[in-house]
């Protein structure tokens, strides 16, 4: 009782105090209780500090995160639908960490989403998102992790650090040291039993989402312009995406997806990714793989990168192996247009196909789509501007653009800005190239059917127009018809002396790279580069002539440098360059062909000349005079030059258009 009494004496005399001093002119102020002060900044809109116990911040605020807030163990930060966070640019020095044993519960809507970005969402402002479990990752329990050196990792493959659902995330990536950064989302160990569904990420300076070892599965996700790598893994991650759609539009990014160190066989059901600025699409480190259902990938230079030479069969892509040859652009599995809790324009691309019966011009802001035939039909035309690319899928001969007699084309590309027509791997034959169609003399008389596409061309006007094409890179054409067939990179059909032809640059054609059926037509400046058929080919009395051509063979295989075939109406090169590293044949003509040939250098072929069906050497002619040449030991048709095949090379450092690339 000795306590008590004490206790009662003590409130008799501070009540007393208080009766003394006060008067009624002075108001009783009861005490202040201590506040954490973490608390009372979250109060008051603030986010920093470590949480030690459960909060609910409020949609109705807008808060300030000016430092790390980190939710410790034990306690819970739940964050509302609608609730817009504002991350400082204070790069490392800002971030959201939730550690071992903490949870987040992010519960957005599709209508009010939680926003978490800087204030201009710039790459690189802030340190992004990160969370710590307690699963496994062969890194081992009570791992450090690289960003904020955080402990994660244990043995709880079914633990749960919370749910993350609606979240949209701009601006992260902010840089630790040379070798590490923060991620838009940083996942270490989480289990199976954490939620994540319907996250973005845009605009971070490194990965979108890293996943270090765990469990953990999530679904529907877009990642938008991250400049390393979209979806990344490590350390034995062994979850599963759910509909994941990547858009890269920024050049100098990593990868779509890359996948390090052990195979635990993580799985992707749907990936869409597009980008309008190449690069690389899958990447896989060391003995890393996964499987990937439902794969659809746009604009990629490279599909598939074993970068450590692990191999291809630990990645299943569609129920088979991994093949880097392949462009896997198949119609897209992802549609982002539905995903109405993205705060993002996505980028416009546009599908190219079906016939033209009117005027059309493209836009060379747009990134276009070429996914079937494309066809201008008589007294239409299509305008294609300087910089446009157009992206042609591996279609094979269902994949081609042409213009049928009365139409027009008119590709006007610059030095500086080329039209660039290719498919995504610019494999020969992935696509079946340019067609147009005119109404000039041929030997295959009036309305003659073509071996391409069954069109029809052929007439009595050599000046005929069909329109201009200057500056074209195409790659990757060739695409086979039938055992006799194949399309060219351009095919010039009857086409007249009226069409412009100028700078012209065509590429891994497993074909012809440009041939002319009959016509008039003529080119200045055409470059030809490892077509595995002929270089450049005609037929059926084709009277034009190229002003500066340069061929190049790097490829073993190839037919020739020049095929002309059937009749010889005689067209006139002035200025020929070509040059081999692996043999082959120069000039071949067959039946009665000939040429006339001024200023020809022709280095590191083993057959200069083949009059293949003995024609007369005179119906070729080179400097103004029947070749001087040698018949090959044991040969009848086939030739050495002794002269008239060194003049000088064309010196090809301006021409500048023909880099072109996608």
């Amino acid at each position: 009782m000795k306590k008590l009494t004490i206790k009662f004496l003590g409130l008799a005399l501070l009540a007393t105090a208080v009766f003394v001093s006060c008067s009624d002119d002075d108001p009783v102020t009861p005490p202040t209780p201590d506040v954490d002060e973490v608390i009372a900044n979250l109060e008051s809109g603030v986010m920093n500090g470590t949480l030690e116990e459960d909060y609910t911040l409020s949609a109705s605020m807008a808060y300030d995160l000016s430092g790390s807030f980190i939710v410790a163990d034990g306690a819970t930060l739940t964050i509302p639908a609608g609730t817009n966070i504002v991350a400082e640019a204070g790069g490392t020095d800002v971030y959201l960490a939730v550690l071992m044993g903490g949870k987040i519960e992010i519960n957005g809507t599709a209508s009010s989403p939680v926003i978490m970005s800087s204030p201009n969402a710039n790459p690189g402002d802030w340190g992004g998102l990160t969370i710590c479990g307690r699963a496994t990752t062969t890194a081992g329990a009570n791992s450090e992790a690289e960003v904020g050196g955080f402990i994660y990792g244990g043995d709880d493959d079914a633990d749960n650090s919370g749910t993350v659902t609606y979240l949209v995330i701009k601006g992260t990536g902010a840089q630790i040291n040379e070798e590490s950064q923060y991620n838009g989302v940083s996942c270490y160990a989480l289990g199976s039993g954490t939620t994540m569904n319907n996250i973005a990420v845009i605009n971070g300076s490194d990965d979108g989402i890293e996943f270090f070892g765990g469990t953990v599965s999530v679904t529907n996700m877009f990642l938008q312009n991250n400049e390393d790598d979209a979806i990344d893994w490590t350390e034995g991650w062994s979850g599963t995406v759910n509909n994941a759609y990547v858009e890269h539009t920024i050049e100098g990014f990593s990868t779509v997806i890359e996948g390090d160190k052990d195979n635990n066989n993580p799985k992707i059901n749907n990936l869409t990714a597009v980008s309008t600025t190449g690069g690389t699409a899958l990447q896989f480190k060391k003995e890393s793989g996964m499987t990937i259902t439902g794969l659809s990938l746009s604009g990629y230079a490279t599909t598939i990168d074993m970068k450590d030479d692990g191999p291809l069969a630990n990645v299943i892509i569609d129920g088979e192996e991994a093949d880097p040859t392949k462009s896997y652009n198949a119609p897209a599995t992802v549609d982002p247009t539905q995903w109405t809790w993205i705060d993002a324009e996505l980028a416009e691309i546009v599908e190219l196909n079906g016939n033209i019966d009117s005027d059309v011009t493209l836009d060379a802001s747009k990134t276009y789509r070429l996914t079937g035939s494309y066809i201008v039909q008589d007294g239409a035309s299509l305008t294609i501007p300087a910089g446009t690319k157009i992206h042609a899928d591996n279609g094979g001969t269902d994949v081609y653009i042409a213009v049928l007699m009365g139409g027009q084309i008119f590709i006007n590309g610059t030095e500086t800005d080329p039209v660039v027509i290719a498919s995504d791997l610019s494999q020969p034959g992935d696509w079946g190239g340019l067609t147009i169609c005119g109404k000039a003399t041929t030997t295959a008389g009036e309305n003659a059917e073509a071996e391409v596409g069954g069109f029809i061309y052929g007439g009595t006007d050599d000046t005929d127009n069909s329109g201009s094409v200057t500056n074209l890179v195409i790659r990757g054409t060739g695409a086979q018809i039938n055992e006799e067939s194949q399309y060219n990179g351009v095919s010039l059909y009857s086409v007249g002396s009226g069409t412009t032809f100028e700078n012209l640059a065509i590429f891994d054609g497993s074909d012809d790279g440009i041939e002319f059926f009959g016509g008039t037509a003529t080119v200045t400046n055409i470059y030809v580069e490892n077509c595995e058929d002929d270089a450049i080919d005609w037929t059926e009395g084709w009277s034009g002539g190229i002003t500066n051509t340069y061929v190049s063979h790097t490829i073993a295989g190839f037919s020739t440098v020049f095929e002309g075939d059937k009749d010889n109406n005689n067209p006139v090169f002035t200025n020929v360059t070509a040059i081999s590293t692996v043999d082959g044949t120069g000039l071949q003509f067959k039946k009665e062909s000939g040429a006339t040939i001024t200023n020809l250098h022709m280095e590191g072929y083993a057959i200069d000349l083949d009059m293949k069906d003995g024609g007369a050497l005179s119906n070729v002619q080179i400097d103004g005079a029947d070749p001087d040449v040698t018949l090959m030991d044991g040969e009848t048709s086939k030739y050495t030059l002794n002269s008239g095949k060194d003049a000088d090379a064309i010196d090809i450092s301006g021409w500048t258009w023909i880099n072109g690339e996608l």
